[in-house]
């Protein structure tokens, strides 16, 4: 296990982390792992589609990676915004 950080945050903010945690039966540090380690970067979701779209026999270019963030940005609207 990594040594142990802290992280700034508003009071508001720990709070409702205190909340979602104690709904879970966790810990805010579990809780965040687990955030950290669901969610892409933005060089993994990159791989993702490039290795998707090799899959597909379809060459990744930069026509296809604006195709894609389109589609996403219309999914997301349709969401109220939440990400995708």
């Amino acid at each position: 296990m990594s040594k142990p950080t802290s992280i700034k945050t508003s009071e508001e903010v720990r709070d409702r982390l205190r909340v979602l945690a104690e709904e879970r039966g966790t810990t805010i540090t579990e809780l965040l792992e687990e955030l950290a380690s669901r969610e892409l970067t933005e060089a993994e979701r990159e791989q993702r589609a490039a290795e998707a779209a090799r899959e597909l026999g379809i060459q990744y270019t930069e026509q296809v990676q604006q195709a894609g963030q389109d589609a996403w940005a219309k999914i997301r609207a349709h969401q109220g915004g939440a990400a995708a």
